[in-house]
């Protein structure tokens, strides 16, 4: 791997933070949603129930314990950290004129801090964060508004913090609510709630046209500010594979493949695919697109792609009698060759090495795994620690593979960040109890705990991963 390769954690600003209404912060739409498990989905609740738990309300503290979890990650020898701005910590209903300045005042603080600890900051600015405010009030990224609104915040994060963040993202897993059956991703995603009788396909796509303006004008905007900046775009990258050699499954994983994509050539290539123009075109879907927006599109894509990777899908035109799977986004059939973890998700370390052959192969710029984990259940043992070989043996293997890809695929790779470095609060469920982390976090599904902070044997490995450059798993 190459000296300057940046090694080391991500985690969200609603899924650590907690809290939630301290600093002038307003609510966001993560605030709204409560708990739940692998069988119970989160709910969106409108306005805040006095009887429902939101786990991202408290988080993990982080607000007050981020110097304690900086020391942390200096110890194993982190080059970077992604974290996410909270957009209603700075824009408290979305809308404002003037930024709230102890949100800003926070994040200079937190910047300072890793800095000080010789971390990169590496920040997404919208990461499922959106000021509830405008969401309710505009009805989320159905509105053209929101574009104001997104480069409003963006200029003013760039200019407050060029001088101490290098590399930035403007929207987190964007191809998520290509997924628009599941109400929670895209409301997530882009603050929608569908209303009854409307083509939910057409407002997701006219939604992400909106986003996509807004990233390419956030590119300009921080190329102008301060050229030396780069500004990716960040995509939830699931593989594809056909379940069998039979045609028909073939042509059914190239399909569902350029879901995965669409996103991205956009962001990358700058224009439309023509796959996605058709689809539209004999869908009947419509969407606006103003004057200057192809232009804005062609003219400033991303710097850099970045990806989450967590595992790989199955497609079968004949899925009758077939075991499903599950899966971040893009869930299939099971595939009869791969492991799963707890939650049904297929293990699969080649996925990633294939993932980082497809994507340079596609658009030959930087990459950026910016997410890879496992999810598990850990516990304490008698001996006070948490032994997550389970964990060890995950990371291992996927890293195995990616480095496979940069040494024998020639795939220019700029980093590696593993997800919830320490324990959050998962996206998917709403759980503390679906623990990710290098570090355990004594708080539970309920939010009670000491929320004290504990290595657990996966701190040492990743540790000399990192000292080692890779040479050593």
């Amino acid at each position: 791997m190459r000296k300057d390769f940046l090694w080391g954690g991500a985690v969200a600003a609603h899924q650590v933070e907690g809290a939630w209404n301290v600093g002038g912060k307003g609510p966001n739409v993560s605030d709204m949603m409560t708990a739940g498990n692998v069988n119970t989905k989160r709910i969106i609740t409108e306005t805040l129930l006095p009887d429902a738990y939101y786990p991202n309300h408290e988080a993990i503290d982080f607000y007050h314990h981020y110097k304690e979890d900086i020391a942390l990650f200096k110890e194993m020898g982190f080059k970077c950290f992604r974290t996410s701005i909270s957009w209603a910590r700075i824009f408290p209903h979305g809308d404002e004129e003037v930024p709230n300045e102890e949100g800003l005042k926070f994040y200079d603080d937190l910047f300072d801090e890793l800095l000080a600890n010789n971390i990169q900051p590496v920040i997404t600015l919208s990461h499922f964060e959106m000021p509830y405010g405008i969401v309710k009030e505009y009805g989320g990224w159905r509105s053209r508004q929101f574009i104001i609104f997104f480069t409003r915040f963006a200029k003013v994060c760039f200019e407050r913090y060029h001088k101490k963040v290098k590399y930035w993202m403007t929207f987190n897993e964007i191809n998520n609510q290509a997924n628009y059956k599941s109400e929670g991703s895209v409301f997530t995603n882009s603050g929608i709630i569908f209303q009854e009788g409307e083509d939910k396909e057409e407002v997701v796509y006219q939604a992400s046209h909106y986003e996509l303006v807004a990233s390419a004008i956030a590119v300009k905007m921080a190329h102008e500010i301060d050229p030396s900046l780069k500004v990716g775009c960040m995509m939830a990258m699931t593989p594809i594979y056909p379940y069998s050699c039979n045609p028909d499954d073939v042509l059914l994983a190239q399909s569902r493949e350029r879901e995965v994509f669409a996103f991205s050539d956009v962001q990358v290539r700058g224009y439309y695919p023509s796959y996605l123009l058709r689809k539209m075109e004999l869908k009947g879907i419509k969407i606006k697109m103003e004057t200057g927006d192809e232009e804005i599109l062609r003219l400033y894509p991303a710097d850099f792609i970045s990806f989450s990777y967590y595992s790989s899908s199955c497609a079968s035109a004949n899925p009758d009698n077939l075991e499903k799977s599950a899966g971040n986004i893009y869930s299939g059939v099971k595939n009869p060759y791969l492991e799963v973890s707890d939650w049904g998700w297929a293990m699969d370390p080649k996925g990633l090495r294939k993932s980082l052959i497809d994507l340079y192969d596609r658009y030959q710029k930087p990459l950026f795994i910016v997410e890879n984990g496992l999810g598990a259940y850990d516990k304490i043992d008698e001996d006070g620690k948490i032994h997550d070989q389970y964990r060890i043996e995950y990371l291992r293997k996927h890293i195995e593979q990616m480095i496979k890809a940069v040494v024998e695929d020639g795939v220019d790779l700029m980093g590696y960040t593993t997800w919830g470095c320490i324990d959050l609060v998962s996206a998917s469920t709403n759980q503390m109890s679906k623990r990710y982390g290098f570090v355990y976090v004594d708080a539970d599904d309920e939010g009670n705990g000491t929320y004290k902070r504990i290595k657990k044997d996966s701190f040492d490995w990743y540790k000399n991963v990192i000292k080692t450059n890779g040479k050593e798993l």
